[in-house]
């Protein structure tokens, strides 16, 4: 009987996340009961614990989530807190400057004291279509307008060259192609802006990861799902180049080592458009909270899952229908690069 118990409550919250018409995770959601350690070891007080006695999902079955709904400085600072992860050599912080005049990249004063206590260095790569960030000087010139280099170092990783990192048993692409300073870092910190994009349907983790760090060339190379490294970044199959994205990051993840790479996606200034527009349309959502993992999938399909529940969330859905975006997932989880079922566990106590 408590097993049929489990089964039905597991099967309410799978429909409650699902209420996009699209497969969802099968998230479950803590809520303010229990202690400080229950929470801190990802155990689940959730109904189905109260009636079993037991967990309903916890860390040792799926990847861990953890929220906080202050957007703030010190907000950011506990979601990373609760990750209980410490870099262990030179940090690496991947961001997007983003394009001027008016996107929707993460501020410096929101960012800046959590990069600074961790001494961390801001790090991007130039992009592969032109705009103000095509090339070095311009880009620094941006990263210093947009408060980057007031608060860290700023390190263009594609400036001298680029490395090559190989992928493992991946059908789009035989290696990632990154910037070549990133082979000076031990650690990776992935801070990025969880929003719309016209090509992939939504931007987060992993896309910061697999466009982001890689060279000009080499976003052409995932772009173009491993077809060409000079060009238009365009390509006729959708799901293709998505499928590139999965595999790019799992050749940085093998590469730098799982144990060395945490991902935070921070959920405001919704817009359907990327960080690299800019001109962005308005969100049509209001701001959600900021999300911490070790687990990039998890993470992404979390946030997913909370703009699925969130009102004014039409316009996102439908360019993240309308591009297949959830395929990136789907794939991503099937090549083993993390899993769409994840714990959630609110910090905010």
């Amino acid at each position: 009987m408590k097993r049929i118990l489990s089964v039905i409550l597991l099967l309410v919250l799978m429909l409650s996340l699902s209420a996009c018409g699209e497969k969802s995770a099968e998230a479950a959601v803590t809520t303010d009961q229990g202690t400080d350690a229950e929470k801190a070891q990802g155990t689940n007080v959730t109904e189905s614990t109260v009636i079993e006695e037991e967990p309903a999902v916890t860390e040792t079955d799926a990847p861990v989530v953890y929220f906080t709904a202050d957007i703030s400085p010190a907000g950011l600072q506990k979601v990373y807190e609760a990750l209980n992860w410490t870099p262990g050599g030179k940090l690496a912080v991947k961001v997007s400057t983003g394009e001027p005049p008016a996107s929707n990249y993460l501020r410096a004063e929101l960012i800046g004291p959590l990069v600074q206590s961790l001494n961390g260095t801001i790090v991007e790569c130039n992009t592969a279509y032109g705009g103000s960030r095509s090339s070095s000087v311009m880009h620094r010139q941006v990263a210093e307008d947009h408060g980057f280099t007031s608060f860290a170092e700023f390190d263009l990783m594609d400036e001298d060259g680029e490395a090559e990192w190989p992928v493992t048993g991946g059908k789009r692409i035989n290696n990632a192609i990154v910037g070549s300073h990133a082979e000076n870092y031990s650690d990776w910190l992935i801070l990025s802006h969880f929003k719309g994009h016209a090509m992939a349907g939504f931007g987060g983790a992993i896309k910061n990861v697999a466009i982001g760090m890689s060279s000009p060339s080499g976003k052409v190379y995932v772009h173009s799902a491993g077809t060409r490294t000079t060009g238009s970044i365009m390509h006729s199959d959708q799901d293709a180049w998505l499928e590139a994205m999965g595999e790019m990051v799992t050749a940085v993840r093998d590469h730098v080592g799982q144990e060395h790479i945490v991902y935070i996606n921070v959920m405001n200034r919704l817009s359907v458009d990327c960080d690299c527009d800019g001109h962005p349309a308005e969100p049509d959502i209001h701001d959600i909270g900021i999300l911490a993992s070790t687990d990039p999938v998890a993470l992404d399909q979390a946030c997913y899952d909370l703009v699925c529940q969130a009102e004014g969330n039409e316009s996102l859905l439908k360019r993240i229908e309308r591009q297949h975006g959830l395929h990136t997932l789907e794939y991503a989880e099937q090549i083993g690069l993390g899993s769409r079922t994840y714990t959630l566990i609110n910090v905010d106590g």
